[in-house]
C-alpha cells in the first residue's frame, strides 16, 4: 500500500527533511512549454506539484494533472481557492481553512459544500491551517478572500493563530504572503511559528531568490512554495533546489 503524502511530510520533518513545492496556476501553463518545466523539476528533485490559485478562469485542471503523471512521479496537490477546483486525477488536496481571517465561508462553509464531493473522489485530504501574512501590497487571495492579513511584523499573532490550528487539529500550517507578494514572509515570523507548533510547516509568496528560499528554510519551514518567481525567472528553479538540497546535506553532515 502506498505511504499517505500527510506519513510522508510528517516524516520528513521528523528527520529534518526540507522540501520544495512548485505552484502551477492552470491559467499561467503554457502547454507548449510545460514538459520542459517538468523535465527541470525531476532533474532538480522538486518534491511536490501544488496546483491551483485564488482564482481559476480556465478549466484545464485535469490536462495540466494528466501531464504531471505522463512526465514525471512528483505527487500533485490541489491548492484550491474554493470548491469547484476539485479534481479527482490529483494525488492530494490542501484542505484550507484560512484561520488568519474571519470570512466564515473561507474557515467552514466551502467545506461543507466539498466534503460529500472529497469523500467520492478519493483524494488524500490534507487538513490545513491557512494563515494569509501581510506582504506590502493586496494579493488575489486577500481581496477574494475578503480577509485582512496578519500583519507582517506580528509574529505573536501568527503564533498563536497557528497554535489554535494545530490544537483544532490540523494537521499542516501554510503561511502564505500570496502571489506576486513583494515581501515573502520573515524568518522572524517563521521562527516564532515553528516555536509554537509541532505541526510541519509550508511557507510561500514571495520567495523569489535562493537567499530568501534559505532564509525561510533556517526559520523553520519545512516546505517552501515557489510559483509566480520560477514563471518570471525559470531558473529560479535549479537555485531553490540547489539551496533545499544544500540545507539538507548541511543537516546531514551536522548529524
Amino acid at each position: 500500500m502506498q505511504k499517505k503524502l500527510i506519513h510522508n511530510i510528517e516524516d520528513r520533518k521528523a528527520s529534518h527533511k526540507k522540501a520544495f513545492a512548485v505552484l502551477i496556476d492552470p491559467d499561467k501553463v503554457n502547454f507548449d512549454t510545460f514538459p520542459e518545466l517538468l523535465r527541470a523539476s525531476v532533474q532538480n528533485g522538486v518534491d511536490f506539484f501544488f496546483v491551483g490559485g485564488s482564482l481559476i478562469t480556465n478549466n484545464v485542471m485535469s490536462e495540466v494533472i494528466a501531464l504531471i503523471r505522463m512526465h514525471t512521479s512528483i505527487p500533485s496537490i490541489l491548492f484550491p481557492g474554493n470548491s469547484l477546483h476539485i479534481e479527482a486525477s490529483a494525488d492530494a488536496i490542501l484542505f484550507l481553512s484560512l484561520i488568519s481571517g474571519r470570512n466564515p465561508e473561507f474557515l467552514i462553509g466551502q467545506h461543507v459544500i466539498s466534503a460529500p464531493v472529497l469523500k467520492k473522489s478519493g483524494l488524500e485530504v490534507l487538513p490545513t491551517g491557512y494563515m494569509l501574512i501581510d506582504s506590502g501590497r493586496q494579493t488575489t487571495v486577500s481581496y477574494i478572500s475578503n480577509t485582512t492579513p496578519i500583519p507582517h511584523d506580528k509574529p505573536s499573532v501568527a503564533a498563536c493563530t497557528a497554535m489554535a490550528g494545530e490544537m483544532l487539529g490540523l494537521k499542516l500550517i501554510y503561511m502564505d504572503a500570496g502571489s506576486g507578494a513583494l515581501n515573502a514572509v520573515s524568518p522572524e515570523m517563521i521562527a516564532a511559528v515553528r516555536q509554537s507548533v509541532d505541526v510541519p510547516i509550508i511557507v510561500g509568496g514571495g520567495i523569489n531568490s535562493a537567499q530568501k528560499a534559505k532564509n525561510a528554510l533556517l526559520a523553520g519551514a519545512d516546505i517552501i512554495v515557489v510559483g509566480n518567481g520560477i514563471e518570471k525567472n525559470p531558473g529560479l528553479l535549479v537555485e531553490i533546489a540547489q539551496t533545499v538540497h544544500s540545507v539538507n546535506a548541511r543537516h546531514f553532515i551536522a548529524s
